[in-house]
């Protein structure tokens, strides 16, 4: 089949755009707002943009808590979401009032960062401590504004849990990452492969 994406006409019973770009790795976000209140939730559009020195992104529609902290505050954290966490990944992404804590309505313990002050989900493997670059407004070829906006920051802290790395090399695969597909459905990672680029 072809449909022209400029008016989604594709005849579909849900739009697939988001179930082709896939598997797109979840931005787990921990903020803290100006009130000291934490805020966690998951961004599935989300990925690493430039490395040395290290910045990810991630997108929001419209200006959700996670951005609105990161902005006024400068900084936020990227927790990596695991096959073990995705019941309490999927509860953080509940729509709560700005003043709930989404630890506690996941049931999930917190840990201290080091050179932010937002908290880190604990039982995560990884964390990324991040300070809040910029905002990009996207706007598409209409001249538009664009419902969705892209937080940049640059990493500035890394914890990697030690039980995950093995011969000088993270073991990915044992962490088990999830991913996002499109629809409600999502991706374990459990298996790797190696390619060797061509000279």
């Amino acid at each position: 089949m072809f449909y022209d994406a400029r008016t989604n006409q594709h005849g579909l019973k849900h739009d697939p755009f988001k179930a082709l770009v896939v598997p797109r790795p979840i931005g787990w976000i921990s903020t803290l707002g100006r009130d000291g209140v934490p805020n966690l939730a998951p961004y599935s559009f989300f990925n690493a943009v430039a490395s040395d020195p290290a910045i990810v992104m991630f997108g929001s529609a419209t200006a959700k808590d996670s951005q609105r902290n990161a902005e006024e505050t400068g900084e936020f954290v990227c927790n990596l979401a695991t096959w073990d966490l995705r019941d309490a990944m999927n509860a953080s992404s509940a729509t709560l009032d700005p003043g709930v804590d989404e630890f506690v309505h996941a049931g999930l313990e917190t840990a201290p960062s080091v050179l932010v002050r937002p908290p880190r989900v604990a039982r995560s493997p990884v964390h990324l401590e991040c300070v809040y670059l910029e905002t990009i407004k996207l706007k598409p070829r209409s001249g538009q504004p664009h419902f969705y906006e892209m937080v940049l920051g640059e990493v500035v802290g890394i914890h990697i849990d030690d039980a995950f790395i093995a011969g000088g090399r993270v073991d990915v695969a044992a962490m088990k990452p999830i991913a996002r597909l499109g629809y409600n459905e999502y991706a374990v990672v459990d298996e790797v492969f190696s390619l060797e680029r061509p000279r």
